[in-house]
Protein backbone atom coordinates (compact mmCIF):
# COMPACT_ATOMS: atom_id res chain seq x y z
CA UNK A 1 0.00 0.00 0.00
CA UNK A 2 1.29 3.88 -0.78
CA UNK A 3 1.95 5.35 2.05
CA UNK A 4 -0.38 8.18 3.05
CA UNK A 5 3.03 10.30 3.70
CA UNK A 6 4.47 9.63 0.36
CA UNK A 7 1.03 10.37 -1.48
CA UNK A 8 0.90 13.73 0.24
CA UNK A 9 4.58 14.47 -0.20
CA UNK A 10 3.37 13.97 -4.31
CA UNK A 11 0.51 15.93 -3.95
CA UNK A 12 1.84 19.23 -2.07
CA UNK A 13 4.88 18.67 -4.81
CA UNK A 14 2.14 19.46 -7.89
CA UNK A 15 0.30 21.82 -5.99
CA UNK A 16 3.72 24.03 -4.76
CA UNK A 17 4.81 23.85 -8.67
CA UNK A 18 1.36 26.07 -9.66
CA UNK A 19 2.20 29.67 -10.09
CA UNK A 20 -1.25 30.88 -10.11
CA UNK A 21 -2.02 28.81 -6.65
CA UNK A 22 1.30 29.93 -4.98
CA UNK A 23 0.31 33.14 -6.25
CA UNK A 24 -3.44 33.00 -4.70
CA UNK A 25 -1.65 31.96 -1.26
CA UNK A 26 0.85 34.19 -1.47
CA UNK A 27 3.63 31.79 -1.80
CA UNK A 28 4.17 29.69 1.98
CA UNK A 29 0.26 28.68 2.02
CA UNK A 30 0.52 24.66 1.65
CA UNK A 31 0.87 23.62 5.26
CA UNK A 32 0.59 19.53 6.32
CA UNK A 33 -0.69 20.72 9.56
CA UNK A 34 -2.04 24.49 10.80
CA UNK A 35 0.28 26.96 12.93
CA UNK A 36 -1.40 29.20 15.63
CA UNK A 37 0.64 31.92 13.40
CA UNK A 38 -0.13 30.94 10.03
CA UNK A 39 -0.77 34.00 7.82
CA UNK A 40 -4.07 33.47 5.82
CA UNK A 41 -5.01 32.25 3.25
CA UNK A 42 -3.69 28.63 3.75
CA UNK A 43 -4.13 25.48 2.58
CA UNK A 44 -3.72 22.23 5.08
CA UNK A 45 -4.31 18.77 4.49
CA UNK A 46 -6.88 16.80 7.08
CA UNK A 47 -8.22 13.22 7.09
CA UNK A 48 -6.34 10.49 5.03
CA UNK A 49 -8.55 7.21 4.71
CA UNK A 50 -6.95 3.97 2.92
CA UNK A 51 -8.24 1.13 2.06
CA UNK A 52 -6.53 -2.13 0.62
CA UNK A 53 -8.00 -3.61 -2.32
CA UNK A 54 -5.50 -6.67 -3.30
CA UNK A 55 -7.46 -9.17 -5.13
CA UNK A 56 -4.80 -11.39 -6.09
CA UNK A 57 -4.72 -10.28 -9.15
CA UNK A 58 -4.61 -6.52 -9.26
CA UNK A 59 -2.69 -4.88 -6.53
CA UNK A 60 -4.28 -1.46 -6.40
CA UNK A 61 -4.93 0.65 -2.67
CA UNK A 62 -7.26 3.34 -2.52
CA UNK A 63 -7.22 6.45 -0.20
CA UNK A 64 -9.05 9.54 0.41
CA UNK A 65 -7.30 12.12 1.05
CA UNK A 66 -9.31 16.11 2.52
CA UNK A 67 -7.88 19.41 1.77
CA UNK A 68 -9.21 22.44 3.48
CA UNK A 69 -8.75 25.84 2.34
CA UNK A 70 -8.42 28.41 5.31
CA UNK A 71 -9.76 32.37 4.30
CA UNK A 72 -10.51 35.58 6.18
CA UNK A 73 -10.93 37.70 3.45
CA UNK A 74 -14.16 39.07 3.06
CA UNK A 75 -16.53 37.04 1.29
CA UNK A 76 -15.91 34.16 -0.58
CA UNK A 77 -14.39 35.22 -3.59
CA UNK A 78 -10.42 33.76 -2.31
CA UNK A 79 -11.87 30.81 -1.11
CA UNK A 80 -13.43 30.07 -4.41
CA UNK A 81 -10.32 31.00 -6.14
CA UNK A 82 -8.10 28.84 -4.09
CA UNK A 83 -10.56 25.78 -4.18
CA UNK A 84 -10.97 25.98 -8.15
CA UNK A 85 -7.02 26.55 -8.42
CA UNK A 86 -6.53 23.36 -6.82
CA UNK A 87 -9.24 21.65 -8.98
CA UNK A 88 -7.49 22.37 -12.16
CA UNK A 89 -4.36 21.09 -10.41
CA UNK A 90 -5.31 17.82 -9.29
CA UNK A 91 -8.28 16.30 -10.55
CA UNK A 92 -7.64 13.34 -13.03
CA UNK A 93 -4.40 14.33 -12.28
CA UNK A 94 -1.82 11.48 -12.32
CA UNK A 95 1.45 11.33 -9.72
CA UNK A 96 4.59 9.11 -9.96
CA UNK A 97 4.23 7.69 -6.29
CA UNK A 98 7.78 5.94 -5.06
CA UNK A 99 8.05 3.24 -7.14
CA UNK A 100 4.19 1.73 -6.90
CA UNK A 101 3.39 2.99 -10.15
CA UNK A 102 0.58 5.90 -10.78
CA UNK A 103 -1.74 7.33 -8.43
CA UNK A 104 -4.62 8.51 -10.29
CA UNK A 105 -6.23 11.50 -8.57
CA UNK A 106 -10.32 12.03 -8.78
CA UNK A 107 -12.68 14.59 -7.51
CA UNK A 108 -15.15 13.55 -5.03
CA UNK A 109 -16.40 16.64 -3.40
CA UNK A 110 -16.09 19.87 -2.49
CA UNK A 111 -17.94 22.22 -0.33
CA UNK A 112 -17.35 26.31 1.15
CA UNK A 113 -18.97 28.04 3.48
CA UNK A 114 -18.46 30.58 6.34
CA UNK A 115 -17.47 28.80 9.98
CA UNK A 116 -18.92 31.30 12.19
CA UNK A 117 -17.36 30.03 15.15
CA UNK A 118 -13.81 30.91 13.63
CA UNK A 119 -14.80 33.55 11.95
CA UNK A 120 -13.26 32.23 8.72
CA UNK A 121 -14.19 31.01 4.83
CA UNK A 122 -13.91 27.32 4.81
CA UNK A 123 -13.39 25.12 1.53
CA UNK A 124 -13.09 21.46 1.16
CA UNK A 125 -11.87 18.94 -1.24
CA UNK A 126 -11.96 15.50 -0.67
CA UNK A 127 -9.98 13.84 -3.14
CA UNK A 128 -10.29 9.57 -4.27
CA UNK A 129 -6.47 9.09 -5.12
CA UNK A 130 -6.66 5.03 -7.05
CA UNK A 131 -2.69 3.58 -7.13
CA UNK A 132 -1.99 0.89 -9.46
CA UNK A 133 1.32 -1.22 -8.66
CA UNK A 134 3.79 -1.56 -11.55
CA UNK A 135 3.72 -5.14 -12.50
Amino acid sequence: MTAPGDLLQALFLRLKTDKSLSALLGGAGLLERAADNAAFPYVTCGQTSAFDWDTGAENNDDQLITLHVWSKAHGEDETLAIMAAIKARLANAALVVGRRGKTRLSLEFTEARYDEDLLVHHGLLRFRALTQENA
